[in-house]
């Protein structure tokens, strides 16, 4: 029995603070969790900030001082890490909870880390009983839920798994976090470095160590998609996704089949103003500059709640019959939808999932569990037609 259910580390961070928060109002009773970071004067200050009780545990925990993280973990059945860029502050946090058989979650976006977490800690986190579920926000949970969804129904409908889906972005409104554009500019930066990542970052398999599967659409030129009939242009967060998406088929057994095809794409428009749109979107960089939010920054609650999206799911079926499947979202997907996420998916695996240790994507080891809690709680929808 540990001290506590959940951990929030990284509290005093902007989206920390959302999380934390979020577990004040929907969870304020039947929940034993804690606010851990750096500084106990910060988590004293959010602590009252966001009006949790004045008895709500705070835990002092630094990513440069790993028996601090080793302390954290021993007291708590799952940890929620929002301090990135994860590269950068948290191997040592994995490694204690892979060592501790404590269960983490995380959102990281940064797959040649992932990897290189794999490759370290899988062993011991399958030995201690430790779940670590990489990728719990906006990436990559609508996306890996969303094809588990489609495959679900796809399996039910026709008896076998759809062996193509193209994911597309119809809509799309919020700001990408601070910490998404760090953890992009530390990952190329590693690259520069490192020219092995560089193969990793390609690489629509680098998550799923002893297994290639077929020639995947890279997803990098704006085309245009007659099964939907519209232009599509690249989308940014498609290398993590469509990683995490191939992963949990891997972990699944390849429950997609060996010869599953998958890709991501942002819907531009229809005609040639739908073509003009998908080259502009082609070639603009939204982490370019200086400008966008600093790490630790981030919206309104008003532009939070203003935000929401979309996503569709085409399934195509060996004989051409589709079958689609849509997500929505009700909130920002960067900050105040994943905020939401990442809380449920700790909790999910605090309260209805068990499943061995190891190296997790949250539809591999949550699934339907997972999904139904988002749907009831975090203002998610997922529509099969």
């Amino acid at each position: 029995m540990r001290d506590f259910d959940i951990i929030v580390y990284g509290a005093t961070g902007f989206t920390g603070r959302l999380v934390a928060e979020y577990l004040v109002q929907t969870y304020p009773t039947g929940v034993r969790w804690a606010m851990a970071g750096r500084s106990l004067a910060k988590l004293q200050q959010v602590r009252d900030l966001i009006g949790a009780p004045a008895d709500t545990a705070l835990i002092t925990a630094d990513s440069d001082d790993s028996a601090s993280l080793r302390a954290m973990a021993e007291r708590g059945t799952v940890v929620i890490s929002t301090v990135g860029p994860y590269q950068l502050y948290g191997s040592d946090l994995v490694a204690a909870c892979a060592a501790t058989g404590t269960g983490y979650v995380d959102l990281c976006g940064e797959p040649a880390w992932m990897r290189h977490m794999i490759d370290a800690h899988e062993g011991e986190a399958t030995r201690t009983g430790a779940r670590i579920v990489f990728s719990c926000g906006f990436d990559s949970i609508p996306f890996d839920l969303g094809v588990l969804t489609l495959q679900d129904a796809a399996k039910a409908k026709y008896g076998i798994p759809a062996p193509r889906i193209k994911g597309r972005v119809r809509k799309m409104q919020g700001t990408f976090s601070g910490g998404t554009a760090a953890s992009l500019k530390a990952t190329l930066a590693a690259a520069a470095r490192d020219p092995g990542i560089v193969k990793l970052l390609t690489s629509p398999f680098a998550l799923t160590p002893g297994f290639q599967g077929p020639h995947q659409p890279t997803g990098l030129i704006p085309e245009y998609d007659t099964t939907i009939s519209a232009w599509v242009a690249p989308f940014v967060m498609a290398p993590i996704n469509t990683k995490n998406v191939h992963r949990t088929n891997f972990l699944l057994g390849e429950a997609y089949g060996a010869d599953f095809v998958y890709d991501e794409m942002m819907v531009a428009g229809l005609g040639d103003l739908g073509k003009v749109a998908a080259e502009a979107i082609a070639k603009f960089n939204p982490f370019s500059g200086d400008k966008g939010p600093k790490p630790g920054e981030g919206p309104s609650k008003e532009e939070r709640d203003a935000g929401h999206y979309d996503l569709l799911f085409v399934g195509i079926m060996p004989d051409g019959e589709r079958i689609d499947t849509v997500v929505t979202g009700d909130r920002d997907p960067g900050y105040g939808s994943t905020s939401k996420m990442i809380a449920e998916a700790a909790l999910c695996l605090v309260q209805d999932v068990q499943g061995d240790g190891g190296i997790w994507t949250p539809g591999a080891l949550m699934g339907a569990k997972l999904r139904d809690r988002l749907v009831a709680k975090a203002g998610l929808s997922f529509t099969v037609g």
